[in-house]
């Protein structure tokens, strides 16, 4: 208490010195005092009111702890006369015992009175029920049931609360109502049996499923009271509960698994296209039925049921079971795609499960799918395989067809604009086509994944062809009059190639989305340019064979005395190029370039072989006019057969050579052969030295001079001119010189 006076008296200090701090607060003094003293009182007032709420309290509640003593004091008098009136009736209790078995003989004789109309007539009422079942009166035969089990629980669960351990007299009770339960059973099989056809009843008598369902809706309001009870007492009725509500819908379920298998009707060793019409007939079904679901039989159900939704998944589920028992089959490559394309288009469009009655109602993405993805692509990877099998023997069998046309000894037809052709690339592609079609049914990827592959195998098959397209060369030059339409159908193998082209790039534009090519395309287009270039090859060597013998003849004794070789050689060439006419662009323009090089070649290798060496300047002239004549010729075929800007310069060499030979005056064979070189720069020692021999007239100095000079002053080279003399070989025989040069 010092302690509290001490700390008051230190803060009043300190109070009074924050007042009194300047000397004009002085004057305040007094105010200062009044103002403490109003906040004293104010302080005294609220402890007094606080005291006093205080002490008001305590007083409450001492009054109120009087009244409880005393209200406990009144309990415990009268739990006190309770305890004493319960002792004096326990006696009276034990008495009533007797009256408490006279009470429940009386409620089972009263229960034995109400049912006694019913248990004296059982026999009856089983004889009526099981004939209303017979004739289809379900909700009549099932009243009926309901009043004999109804008896029958109710002396069962009387005899129960009586003496529950009485099994006699529960024996005989069951017994007198044995035909109860088999009643129950035969209503069972007419409703399992209705059910089962259901989709047939509902057209014909929907009030039959209604009746049903009526039936089932009882049962199950009877099975719950009768639960409630056992809970209540331990007491449940035998047979209880029946369950018919879960039993319909596995009836249900069996009966819509039974409508999906019984589809197939048909094996693939009756008919080749089963699975085809197994799916058809399913979605055909399916469809039908869900239809029928929607209209008339969800209204034969109670909302709560959800019937349509309920059998829209009974569907579904019954489908995919039976969907992925057909994916376990040994499925061959056209039945793995049917089904697939089933399963991802067909299921999900609007001709069977996204019909817009169904859509409406159930959405079938919500479902899982009639596949699971693992054995979606197991089946992708079989059909890869086998139709990767099947596709090879398909282009074999294909090419063996082909080979066999062209040991025809009729031309190969012919399309709209006059080309030759056979019926390879047709048959080709109509194969890849179709497998492609089926694969676009599937899905773009697995589209994609066949069209590679199609490529791919088209390569492998390309490079076969070309072997073929050899070996048909080589046995026709064992015996040339074999096959008859060798050239024409060799026509037709190089056209075929512009065909495979065209077709490849149409199949890609359709079927693929990809821009850029692949490594498969450049082995394609390569593999095809060297078919053809063989195959032109092949036919140039053909021509050549024919004319080899004329070209023989070229810068002979025989030739300059008045050979027509040349003639011959226009005409065999001319009467060659009326067939190539048949062969497409680009191949017949190259054709015909080659053809003209080759004979200008053949020409050139004839001047450098020195067949013939002129002996004076009569026979120069004659020679010179000769060849200038033949080189016009060959213009004029070419220029015909339209060879291009080559016509001229390749034909002019020849032109060229002769004006070397034509020359009078040795003295200016120099000045002749500068300009030959000026014309063609390829042109090498060892051809100047073998035009200077044919002439004849120049000495070995003469020639060394000339090519000496001409390697002093190295003519300028073009470098846009076209080589005529690079591949004209001269025999070794024909010049000393040791080492050919170009002179450039």
């Amino acid at each position: 208490m010092e302690e509290t006076d001490r700390e008051a008296v230190a803060t009043a200090v300190q109070r009074v010195a924050g007042m009194l701090q300047r000397p004009d607060q002085l004057d305040k003094v007094e105010q200062y005092r009044r103002r403490e003293a109003r906040k004293k009182a104010s302080v005294e007032a609220r402890l007094k009111a606080a005291i006093q709420s205080q002490l008001d309290g305590v007083r409450t509640g001492l009054s109120q702890l009087h009244n409880a003593l005393g209200d406990v004091k009144d309990i415990q008098s009268s739990l006190a006369d309770v305890s004493k009136d319960w002792r004096q009736s326990i006696n009276t209790i034990e008495n009533l015992k007797d009256v408490k078995d006279v009470v429940v003989q009386h409620s089972q004789l009263a229960s034995a009175v109400e049912n006694l109309k019913n248990i004296f007539s059982v026999p009856e009422i089983v004889e009526e029920t099981q004939g209303l079942i017979e004739q289809a009166e379900l909700l009549q035969a099932h009243r009926k049931l309901m009043d004999l089990e109804c008896s029958r629980d109710d002396l069962m669960y009387e005899q129960y609360r009586m003496d529950s351990q009485n099994t006699r007299d529960m024996g005989l009770i069951r017994g007198y109502f044995g035909d109860v339960q088999r009643l129950s059973e035969e209503l069972a099989k007419q409703l399992w049996m209705v059910l089962q056809r259901s989709m047939v009843t509902v057209r014909r008598d929907p009030t039959m499923l209604v009746s049903v369902v009526r039936v089932i809706e009882r049962e199950e309001k009877i099975d719950r009271r009768m639960l409630d009870r056992q809970r209540q007492t331990g007491f449940i009725p035998p047979g209880r509960p029946k369950d018919w509500k879960r039993k319909m819908f596995e009836v249900l379920e069996r009966t819509v698994s039974a409508r999906i298998e019984g589809a197939q009707s048909e094996t693939r060793e009756v008919d080749k296209m089963w699975l085809v019409r197994l799916l058809e007939i399913t979605r055909r079904n399916v469809l039908d039925d869900l239809l029928v679901v929607k209209s008339l039989m969800a209204q034969c159900f109670p909302p709560h049921y959800n019937a349509f939704r309920v059998f829209f998944d009974l569907y579904h589920s019954s489908l995919s079971s039976r969907i992925q028992e057909l994916a376990t089959e040994d499925l061959e490559a056209n039945e793995i795609v049917s089904l697939l394309t089933w399963v991802l288009n067909t299921y999900t469009s609007p001709e069977m499960m996204g019909h817009p009655e169904l859509f409406l109602e159930r959405d079938i993405s919500q479902l899982e799918p009639l596949l699971p993805r693992e054995v979606v692509d197991g089946l992708l990877s079989k059909y890869i395989q086998t139709f990767t099998s099947n596709i090879t023997g398909w282009l074999r069998k294909a090419l063996e067809t082909d080979k066999k046309d062209w040991q025809k000894e009729t031309e190969p037809e012919a399309d709209q604009d006059g080309y030759y052709q056979t019926t390879l690339p047709a048959i080709v592609f109509q194969m890849f086509e179709q497998n492609l079609q089926v694969a676009a049914q599937i899905d773009e990827t697995f589209k994609e994944q066949v069209l590679l592959l199609c490529l791919k195998q088209m390569n492998s098959f390309l490079y076969r062809y070309r072997e073929e397209a050899i070996a048909y060369k080589e046995d026709h030059l064992k015996d040339r009059k074999l096959p008859q339409c060798y050239v024409q159908y060799m026509i037709g193998i190089i056209n075929n190639c512009q065909t495979f082209k065209v077709s490849i790039n149409s199949l890609k534009k359709k079927y693929s989305k990809r821009v850029e090519p692949t490594q498969n395309d450049a082995a394609i287009v390569k593999t095809l340019e060297e078919v053809a270039k063989d195959g032109c090859a092949f036919l140039l060597d053909e021509v050549f064979l024919d004319l080899e013998q004329h070209l023989n003849e070229l810068l002979t004794r025989k030739w300059l005395t008045g050979s027509n070789a040349v003639d011959t050689i226009c005409v065999t060439v001319e009467d060659y190029f009326n067939d190539f006419a048949k062969i497409k662009k680009p191949y017949n323009e190259e054709m015909t370039s080659k053809a003209h090089r080759r004979v200008v070649m053949e020409y050139l290798k004839s001047v450098m072989q020195k067949r013939i060496s002129f002996k004076n300047a009569e026979e120069r002239k004659e020679g010179a006019d000769r060849m200038i004549k033949e080189a016009e010729q060959f213009k004029f075929l070419f220029r015909k057969l339209s060879a291009g800007d080559d016509t001229d310069h390749l034909c002019g060499s020849i032109s060229a050579i002769a004006e070397v030979f034509k020359l009078v005056d040795p003295t200016l064979l120099y000045l002749e052969v500068s300009t030959l070189v000026s014309k063609y720069p390829d042109i090498r020692e060892e051809h100047i030295a073998a035009l200077l021999a044919v002439r004849g007239d120049a000495s070995r100095e003469m020639r060394q001079m000339i090519i000496e000079t001409l390697n002093q002053n190295k003519p300028s080279v073009n470098t846009n001119s076209r080589p005529v003399f690079r591949d004209v070989a001269v025999p070794a025989s024909m010049t000393s010189m040791t080492v050919p040069k170009l002179l450039k």
